[in-house]
């Protein structure tokens, strides 16, 4: 029995097993729990400094005073603070792993910025400073700036927060907050707290803003079930369309592999089957051979 199908521009019809299973790989590009993470990090963050700060003494100054300083030793309920970092850290790690749209070297980057989270919380700041914590501070923003320009990918179905133009701007703006912050920390001015808490919650949001992108992508765009969405091909790309027509009726079955159609697609246009079934007419009936089951020995 074969699957009724949608029928696509060029005549074909897309079994409609393929069109669910590509509806299915789109919503599956971002597990559930790679939106959890997202949507938890920043939140861990925001209320775990606005928690700590409330328990702090009256003379801590949420403007001027940094963040770490609620994790520091001798802080009040210094605990608050350690937490939200470690667990906002573990949920950028796991954002990382379910980020698979993305390229590799920019999902490691914001695994690695998120393991420097965790490391900033069991190497709190000490009343005269503290080397370890600075420096994995320094590891952690550094990598949370920078992931986004190795996550950009090109094409057409890339979602529009993957897009290189989109992660050069997020990257940028990072950056700036991120000098900002050293600026008001050497300076020794009076935003330092303001200036880092604006910088974690973008760092810690952009993860979020792109994982949406990635939700929010139409089933299959870009590319149809069958094929290229185009509405006219070119006469290489005819004979392409029509090698590939040969062979699913020579093979009996439709290829329903998208890229197994692109790949041979791509050959066809290379010369070898397009040679071979150029001469095909796209209005002919396709050939099926029948096949006789061999019994097991």
């Amino acid at each position: 029995m074969r699957a009724v199908g949608k029928a696509t521009p060029g005549g074909s019809a897309a079994p409609a097993s393929s069109i669910a299973a590509a509806g299915r790989s789109d919503r599956r590009v971002v597990p559930w729990w790679g939106v959890a993470s997202a949507v938890a990090a920043p939140l861990l963050l925001v209320a775990g400094w606005n928690l700590a700060a409330a328990l702090q003494p009256r003379s801590f100054n949420p403007v001027a005073d940094t963040v770490s300083a609620l994790a520091a030793v001798g802080a009040a309920d210094r605990w608050v603070m350690t937490l939200a970092f470690a667990l906002a850290g573990a949920c950028e790690v796991v954002t990382g792993l379910a980020l698979r749209l993305a390229a590799a070297p920019g999902r490691l980057m914001l695994m690695a910025g998120g393991l420097a989270g965790m490391l900033v919380a069991a190497n709190p700041q000490h009343a005269g400073g503290s080397l370890t914590h600075a420096a994995w501070a320094g590891v952690g923003f550094a990598a949370l700036v920078t992931w986004p320009g190795g996550a950009w990918r090109r094409g057409p179905s890339v979602p529009w927060g993957l897009r290189p133009a989109v992660s050069a701007v997020a990257a940028g703006l990072m950056l700036g907050l991120l000098a900002w912050f050293l600026a008001e920390l050497v300076a020794g001015g009076g935003q330092t707290g303001l200036a880092e808490r604006v910088m974690g919650v973008t760092q810690a949001g952009w993860p979020l803003v792109v994982i949406v992108s990635c939700r929010l992508r139409q089933p299959g765009a870009g590319t149809s079930a069958a094929g290229p969405s185009a509405p006219a091909l070119g006469g290489a790309e005819q004979g392409a369309e029509r090698a590939c027509r040969c062979l699913s009726g020579l093979l009996g079955r439709p290829l329903a592999d998208r890229g197994g159609q692109q790949r041979l697609r791509r050959l066809a246009v290379g010369g070898t089957l397009v040679a071979a079934c150029s001469a095909w007419p796209a209005s002919s009936p396709v050939p099926r051979t029948r096949t006789r089951a061999v019994p097991p020995p």
